[in-house]
């Protein structure tokens, strides 16, 4: 497994090895700047993250034209498998033997948490752009972390609250049963609650899973009108064909918690028309999207997922803090990242927070009918935009011991 995998790294010209080397004196360790994309290249999230974050990092990494601050950029890839304890291990080796700068990615909290830990000891820097977990930034926050693109307490609010106050007032929830699936129901709860909802019942399911259909046949005998699904990728367009086939979707509001433009190509409109949801990217918003994004489909024939534009977007912006402060030491890093103005393609109206987390406009979407579509990819209708500032949690609800609460 870990040799076909370093081949088909290899044949992509994104697998390359270094050898440790000493810090010197102009502030870039061993004079090389060291990414490790520790990401799902073959499981249930690889279409959201995995090869497309490992393309959204190279192109990130062109725009420097391979040098930041005069010394060359290594990229190191590797496949989690979707476990703690694997992607534990690469980390500890990627940090100890190849002198790694930054760990980045990290889609799946449980990955995301563990690795996180390692490199605080390490004191060596993480960047989570794929996992969701909202913990990550509240109560098991790091001096060394940042986490660029979403958390599960805005996706529920963006995704809950305004079908809430419509008139979706009863829901069941789906939930994936670990870290991210539970976050996501525990704050979707919430803001159904604050509402004015109600949360009838709930079932969590094995992570990974493919046979939906007693959670579904829960979720129709509840009779909730809004049935949310607390999952992703593989999972959630299971979920999405199953609730199909059993005929929900005619009679329920399906709710995704997290859905990306490549589950909607992959289940199709007809069966995802619709959906509302909380999206943090959409490639057709503006000249600067759709130029990021022809570039990104040039190379893969895919649009962009929101966590692979904002892993572009995490990448991109480590590298002009590591150009700017001179170092790649990790605080340095940061520290010149909450100091400095952030926009690209992904992120607006963006800063990076006392706790690490990257504070950005979300957006409420709509599936299009496949009557609305005028073609491939063109699947969103923007509802509304939401600022970072009502979207993600205020700092006095953090549990972050890096805020100084008042």
């Amino acid at each position: 497994m870990k040799t076909q995998l370093a081949i088909t790294l290899l044949s992509l010209g994104f697998f390359t090895l270094q050898a440790p080397a000493l810090v010197n004196a102009n502030g870039i360790s061993d004079d090389i700047v060291k990414i490790g994309v520790l990401t799902d290249l073959s499981g249930a999230y690889s279409g959201n993250v995995g090869p497309g974050s490992v393309l959204a990092t190279k192109l990130a990494i062109d725009e420097f034209g391979g040098k930041v601050a005069g010394k060359p950029i290594d990229m190191l890839v590797f496949d989690h498998l979707n476990k703690a304890d694997v992607a534990a291990a690469k980390a500890r080796e990627w940090l100890d033997l190849d002198q790694v700068d930054v760990i980045t990615e990290l889609g799946n909290s449980a990955v995301a948490l563990s690795v996180m830990d390692i490199a605080e000891a390490k004191n060596r820097m993480t960047m989570v752009t794929g996992a969701g977990a909202t913990k990550i930034t509240s109560e098991s926050c790091k001096p060394t972390n940042v986490m660029w693109v979403y958390d599960t307490y805005a996706l529920a609010k963006v995704g809950t609250m305004p079908l809430v106050e419509s008139g979706t007032k009863t829901w069941y929830f789906i939930a994936a049963d670990y870290s991210f699936g539970h976050s996501l129901e525990k704050d979707g709860t919430r803001f159904i609650n604050e509402a004015g909802g109600e949360v009838l019942g709930s079932s969590r399911y094995p992570f990974p899973g493919t046979d939906f259909a007693s959670y579904l046949l829960s979720a129709q005998t509840s009779g909730a009108q809004g049935v949310a699904l607390a999952s992703a990728g593989a999972d959630l367009m299971n979920e999405i064909k199953q609730a199909k086939e059993f005929g929900l979707s005619d009679r329920q509001k399906m709710v995704a918690m997290l859905m990306s433009i490549t589950d909607v190509h992959g289940v199709g409109l007809d069966a995802a028309q619709k959906m509302n949801f909380a999206e943090t990217f959409y490639w057709d918003m503006d000249d600067e999207t759709r130029n990021f994004a022809q570039r990104f489909y040039e190379e893969s024939g895919k649009m962009p997922t929101a966590l692979q534009a904002g892993q572009y977007s995490a990448v991109l912006n480590y590298l002009r803090a590591v150009e700017k402060s001179g170092s790649d030491d990790v605080h340095d890093v940061i520290a010149t990242l909450k100091t400095m103005p952030i926009h690209d393609a992904f992120a607006r109206n963006a800063h990076l927070r006392e706790d690490g987390k990257l504070i950005h406009d979300l957006y409420v979407v709509s599936v299009k009918t496949p009557e609305e579509s005028t073609g491939p990819w063109d699947y969103y209708n923007l509802v509304a935009t939401v600022p970072g500032e009502q979207a993600f949690n205020p700092l006095s609800e953090s549990q972050c011991p890096l805020v100084k609460q008042q």
